[in-house]
C-alpha cells in the first residue's frame, strides 16, 4: 500500500510541475487588495499564499465553487471578489448551538450585508456530514475547496461521508482541493484529532475511498519550521497561539502550520 501511495505521489509532483501559468494575476490582485478583507486577514497572506494555492488547484473565475467549513471566512472573502460563476458557503447547520458554529454563521451574514456587491454570488449552504447532508445540487460544481478540516472530520468519524457528499455534487472531470495540517506518517486517528496535525497519505486514501483520484501535490504551503510536535498541537502555532504568552515569540518565529496541498479529480464517466 505504502509503495502505491509512493508511485502516486511521484506522479503528483510531475503534474504539478505541468501547471499552466497564472492567466489571472491581477483579479486575485483586486481580491486580495479589496477593502471588503476582515481585520487581520491580510497578514496571513504570507502563509497561506492564496494566489498559488488557488491556482495550483486550477480555480479560474467562470467557475462554479463550493468551499466547504468556511470557518471564519479567510477563503470566502477572496473567492467571492475572484469568482464570476457561482460559491456557496458550506457552513454547518445552524441549528447547531456550539458557539463556535454561531460565530461563524454571525461573521458571514456580517460581511454578506456589510459587502452586497462582493457577496452577490455567494450562497449559504448547510454542510453537515454526520448526516450525509450538503445543501448543494448534485453534478452541479466544478470544484470544491476545504482548508484545514479534515480533521476534524475523522475526529467525528464523518470523514468518510463528507469525502462522499463532495463527489456527489462535482461534475464529472471537476477538482477536489485540499489544504490541511501534515504530520508524521502513520499517524492514529486519535492522534490526528488532538493534534489537528494528518498524514498526507491518510488524506490521499480517504479521498481514493471516495473515487477520487490525485492529480498533484504541491510544496506551497509547507513550512519546514514547523515540527507538528508541540503541546497544544497545531493550535499552539499561530494564529491561534493557545499557549498565550508560553514560548509565544518562538511559535511566531515558527509561523503558521507546515501544511500539504492536494488536487484531487472526479473521473470522467
Amino acid at each position: 500500500m505504502y509503495k502505491k501511495y509512493l508511485s502516486v505521489l511521484a506522479l503528483a509532483l510531475i503534474a504539478a510541475a505541468c501547471v499552466s501559468p497564472e492567466p489571472f494575476q491581477s483579479r486575485f490582485q483586486t481580491a486580495l487588495d479589496g477593502a471588503h478583507r476582515q481585520s487581520g486577514h491580510a497578514e496571513r497572506d504570507r502563509f497561506r499564499h492564496p494566489t498559488a494555492t488557488l491556482t495550483f488547484m486550477g480555480i479560474e473565475p467562470r467557475m462554479n465553487v463550493v468551499e466547504i467549513s468556511p470557518g471564519g471566512g479567510w477563503y470566502t472573502d477572496i473567492l467571492a471578489s475572484y469568482l464570476d460563476g457561482a460559491l456557496y458557503a458550506a457552513h454547518a447547520n445552524p441549528s447547531d448551538a456550539r458557539p463556535y458554529v454561531v460565530r461563524q454563521l454571525q461573521s458571514f451574514s456580517a460581511q454578506s450585508a456589510a459587502h452586497p456587491a462582493i457577496y452577490a454570488g455567494v450562497t449559504l449552504a448547510i454542510f453537515d456530514p454526520n448526516n450525509k447532508r450538503l445543501d448543494v445540487p448534485k453534478e452541479s460544481v466544478d470544484a470544491v475547496l476545504t482548508f484545514r478540516n479534515v480533521h476534524n472530520w475523522v475526529g467525528s468519524n464523518s470523514h468518510t461521508a463528507a469525502f462522499e457528499l463532495f463527489y456527489d455534487i462535482l461534475v464529472p472531470g471537476g477538482i477536489l482541493g485540499v489544504v490541511e495540517h501534515r504530520g508524521a506518517a502513520g499517524m492514529s486517528p486519535e492522534a490526528m484529532h488532538e493534534s489537528g496535525y494528518m498524514s498526507q497519505e491518510q488524506v490521499i486514501e480517504i479521498a481514493g475511498s471516495a473515487g477520487f483520484v490525485l492529480a498533484a501535490s504541491s510544496e506551497i504551503n509547507a513550512n519546514p519550521l514547523d515540527t507538528a510536535n508541540h503541546p497544544r498541537g497545531v493550535w499552539s502555532l499561530p494564529p491561534t497561539l493557545a499557549l498565550g504568552a508560553t514560548d509565544r515569540q518562538r511559535y511566531l518565529e515558527i509561523g503558521e502550520s507546515d501544511r500539504m496541498t492536494l488536487r484531487f479529480f472526479k473521473p470522467e464517466r
